[in-house]
């Protein structure tokens, strides 16, 4: 059969595609996948579109068979991730398609989930199926950076945010008396950065604060402002001083609270044993600097905002001008009525540390 002359443009829309489930999928991976025949013309999508519903691959070849398509003989189908070779909540992708005798499948990258790895490429050689894989391998990667992380490194994706002002503070300095807060905290964000701010909660499958914010900010830690399901909220609470009043632990999403052991490596270890392929962490900045030094994290959302309050709580200890002094690079930039935001990503994040008890 003829081969496209160039498989990128078709990759592409399959990263398109499967951006589509990003808020839907976790914890399983972002997947898109496209039908093109003999002469180039795409016939048919698809994409993951829940957790649990039919694969990419499913749904594509649904859409073609709809559209009266019934013989694939002259189809190339292109996915973003290897097809599953196992049983799953869905039956194998790769005997799907070796079934609609498909005689050519390029894949993006191979699944490091060990219950496919290699297989659903071996399971389509062995019928037959011509297989090219690695297009556009570095942004199927980046695109399913938490997916990867969980099984690759056996620990969750971390993201760290925070807002500062413009002369480096966090909040004002507040005190507690006894379980509430005296003073509402400061306010940094803009409407608008707040949006982001719970478009990055939906993102992450999990999110995290410290004892001393859930008291004084009283958090809900949901995802009101963006479409998606709310994250599970994570609260290390060794002295049991948050009261179960406390909005933390609304009906709303589930509550991990931790109690007996408040290690960061121990909490990775648990999430990740929970299938959690991703944290976000908001504060507060004991546990945001702890983090830094820990050295197991791999992105930062800073927002700065055009105020000044003089005093208040330091920010994190991160070097926003030099931030390959952490082995990390700016990755966007852009300013929103007036408030900066950046994001920065760990250089080599396939050489990150493992926590001690997986290492």
């Amino acid at each position: 059969m003829k081969k496209q002359s160039d498989p990128i443009p078709y990759m592409q829309r399959c990263l398109q595609l499967a951006r589509l489930g990003e808020y839907y999928v976790a914890p399983n991976p972002m997947v898109g996948a496209v039908l093109v025949n003999a002469t180039g013309d795409i016939v048919a999508e698809g994409w993951h579109r829940q957790f649990g519903g039919p694969h990419a691959e499913v749904n594509c070849i649904r859409q073609a068979e709809e559209k009266g398509i019934t013989s694939f003989d002259d189809c190339t189908l292109y996915v973003s991730l290897e097809p599953c070779s196992h049983y799953g909540k869905t039956p194998p992708c790769a005997r799907l398609l070796i079934e609609k005798r498909i005689p050519r499948v390029v894949i993006g990258q191979l699944d490091p989930n060990p219950q496919v790895s290699g297989r659903g490429v071996q399971m389509l050689r062995e019928a037959g199926v011509e297989v090219e894989v690695g297009v556009c391998e570095a942004e199927c990667r980046r695109l399913n950076r938490r997916f990867l992380c969980l099984h690759e490194k056996h620990r969750p994706y971390v993201t760290l945010k925070w807002a500062q002002t413009a002369d480096g503070f966090i909040d004002r300095i507040r005190s507690l008396d006894g379980s509430e807060a005296c003073h509402q905290p400061l306010v940094i964000s803009s409407p608008v950065t707040k949006q982001l701010v719970h478009q990055i909660r939906a993102e992450n499958m999990a999110i995290m604060v410290g004892t001393r914010t859930a008291l004084m900010d009283n958090p809900r830690l949901l995802t009101t402002r963006w479409a998606g399901r709310n994250p599970i909220r994570v609260l290390p609470d060794r002295h049991h001083v948050v009261p179960r009043s406390f909005r933390i632990f609304s009906n709303d999403s589930q509550t991990l609270v931790y109690e007996q052991n408040t290690d960061w490596e121990f909490i990775l270890q648990d999430l990740a044993s929970r299938g959690v392929h991703s944290l976000l962490v908001e504060g507060g900045k004991m546990w945001l600097d702890t983090i830094f030094r820990s050295g197991i994290w791999d992105e930062v959302h800073i927002e700065v905002a055009p105020v000044k309050i003089g005093e208040g709580v330091p920010a994190p200890l991160f070097p926003m001008d030099q931030p390959a002094a952490m082995d990390c690079i700016l990755t966007e930039q852009m300013t929103i009525q007036g408030h900066k935001l950046y994001t920065y990503c760990r250089s080599q994040t396939d050489e990150l540390p493992l926590p001690p008890q997986l290492a």
